[in-house]
């Protein structure tokens, strides 16, 4: 996917950085039920609390890694964790950032037209 010149290499830098973190590498493998790589998202507020985000925004299903299923006690059955590159930079609901990319989980996703 490549849209601008040096995207290669900010993608493998930013692959082995988070590798490093999460001690190991991060999987290739696009499940087929996955929304692919490239498709235009929306990221939503949660209607039960003030997240996960500042704000709802726009951004795209990004090919840093694959979707891989959300490892953590609220997550809903065969939930997957996105890679979404934003459009702009993003803070989340504490505060932090701004993030020009994060792992969000396909309930804060709503597919849009290009």
């Amino acid at each position: 996917m490549q849209d601008h010149p040096g995207r290669d290499d900010r993608v493998s830098a930013d692959r082995a950085a988070i590798e490093q973190v999460i001690g190991r590498p991060m999987s290739a493998e696009w499940p087929t039920d996955a929304l692919p790589a490239g498709t235009r998202v929306r990221v939503v507020k949660d209607t039960d609390w003030d997240g996960p985000w500042m704000q709802e925004f726009e951004g795209v299903i990004d090919d840093l890694g694959a979707p891989e299923p959300v490892r953590h006690h609220l997550a809903l059955p065969g939930e997957l964790n996105y890679w979404v590159r934003f459009d702009e930079p993003q803070r989340d609901c504490a505060g932090d950032g701004p993030y020009r990319t994060a792992q969000i989980w396909d309930r804060y996703l709503c597919p849009t037209r290009p």
